[in-house]
């Protein structure tokens, strides 16, 4: 390797682990309160009034992908993104973004019939302005990921998580219902555009190119409609649950997601945002599976156990925090840990397939997933919610296979490589989860048997990583001794 290639490796390294440690900070710190103060909102409203809600982000969520992917992710890839395409992709999103928001506002009525409530009608006009004030940060978070400064999303990220929660406690507390996480949501964005507006250094000018537009849709039409599909799908279970069932059964299914689903958004969520554009930016297949191998390594080492651990410990964990009023998600919460102890393998496979620039693939393994997908949902909707759960969780393991098979061809990690390098850490995962359940047969208050589980979940897993010599573990040591020194 010449000085010149082993200081583009050497550099990549840093910017990688930079980006990870401000990405964690992120996560951790904006979710970790974002998760407290959801606890309190929890206790303060009702699990219908959460229910409608989750209504109302079957339709925004879907509506998002119009405005936060594509374009954006089209920037990421391209490596030679000048500023005529970043103001050239913030008008065309902005544009979208205010056409969507229309045809909610006039869909909104019909929406509240399908539901039969009407009163989501000025819940979904209120809160799909979210729409439009995302559409306005959508090139920033671009920028801050193309060039990896991401500690811009550290700031915007915490400071509105805290004062709107604040604010959506004050709202619930003083009986304004629905209306708190209404308001909640769209304080969190503003505050998010208004810190990335003043941090980043990059601001829309007057300048637009239709030539650029059609290049970066060219990459990334295939992945709003890959993305497309995957949010529909995604909601397809919340819209079902809520039209069949009730808002209550909704909130429950919703809630007993909500705390793997965190995890998920704090640890693979995060690595995966600092990897794809070193993954694009790697110089060859070598290299890009190296990124690749040690990505997928470390998201199973990290989320394996935690999601093990939440399953095992599920049940005094929501009658602690949320009370007993929750306790119809604790069977939710033990189903779908399966569902997301998936993810880093089906978002390792897809970062790759992305950063070698097949959006086509991914469209295409996006519309076989989900025609599986949706066959499993329509069968289960018959036989109840719990059904429901059940076929999530049995999807993630069909999606993680299907993501891993075309990275044989692409980069040559197959999947019995991709096996040996996870199996490590799931073996440990379960030997510690066996712990972990081993210790609920103590007679322990609830408090008390939580801090005992964790403490024993973490001194085996650590313990048995240490033994064996995994090298997960070994690798994070050093990152942690060398100050991110090692890669």
């Amino acid at each position: 390797m010449s000085d010149k290639e082993i200081k583009s490796v050497n550099g990549t390294k840093e910017k990688v682990l930079s980006g990870l440690f401000w990405t964690f900070g992120e996560r951790i710190l904006a979710q970790g309160v974002s998760f407290v103060l959801s606890i309190i909102l929890a206790r303060l409203l009702f699990p219908s009034e959460y229910g409608i809600i989750a209504m109302v982000m079957v339709f925004i969520n879907i509506a998002n992908v119009f405005t936060s992917t594509g374009f954006g992710e089209s920037l990421v890839q391209k490596k030679d993104a000048d500023e005529l395409d970043f103001s050239t992709v913030f008008f065309c999103t902005l544009s979208l973004s205010i056409l969507i928001y229309i045809i909610l506002f006039i869909a909104a009525p019909y929406i509240a019939t399908f539901y039969h409530t009407g009163e989501i009608v000025w819940v979904l006009r209120i809160l799909s302005i979210k729409i439009v004030l995302s559409s306005i940060a959508t090139v920033q978070h671009a920028y801050v990921q193309k060039k990896m400064m991401f500690k811009k999303f550290f700031f915007s990220t915490l400071g509105g998580t805290i004062v709107s929660g604040i604010l959506g406690i004050a709202l619930a507390y003083s009986g304004f219902g629905v209306w708190a996480l209404v308001f909640q949501y769209l304080t969190n964005t503003v505050i998010d555009i208004l810190v990335l507006l003043k941090t980043v250094p990059w601001h829309p000018r007057l300048i637009f190119s239709i030539e650029r537009a059609k290049q970066l849709m060219n990459f990334g039409w295939k992945l709003v409609v890959a993305n497309l599909i995957n949010s529909v799908y995604n909601e397809l279970r919340s819209l079902i649950i809520g039209r069949s069932y009730s808002s209550a059964d909704l909130a429950y299914y919703n809630k007993g997601n909500q705390i793997p689903a965190l995890a998920i958004t704090n640890i693979d969520t995060a690595i995966g945002n600092v990897v794809f554009p070193a993954m694009s930016a790697a110089e060859n297949k070598v290299r890009l599976k190296i990124i690749g191998r040690r990505a997928m390594k470390t998201t199973s080492y990290i989320i394996f156990p935690i999601m093990l651990g939440l399953m095992v410990i599920s049940r005094p964990l929501i009658l602690l925090l949320l009370t007993d009023k929750w306790s119809s998600s604790i069977i939710y919460m033990q189903i779908l840990c399966l569902y997301w102890m998936t993810q880093p393998i089906q978002t390792t496979n897809w970062q790759i397939i992305k950063a070698v620039g097949r959006s086509d693939l991914c469209l295409k393994l996006e519309i076989l997933k989900k025609i599986i997908g949706i066959i499993m949902i329509i069968v289960a909707m018959h036989f109840g919610v719990f059904a429901i759960a059940i076929s999530a969780a049995v999807f993630g393991f069909i999606s993680m296979i299907i993501n891993i098979l075309p990275n044989k061809n692409l980069i040559d990690y197959s999947i019995k490589e991709q096996f040996l390098d996870i199996f490590p850490a799931l073996v440990s995962a379960i030997v510690m989860g066996i712990g972990v359940y081993l210790v609920s047969y103590l007679t322990l208050p609830i408090i008390v048997q939580i801090a005992t589980q964790i403490v024993v979940g973490i001194v085996i897993y650590v313990g048995v990583s240490y033994i064996f010599k995994i090298e997960s573990f070994e690798y994070i040591l050093r990152m942690i001794k060398t100050k991110g020194s090692a890669v």
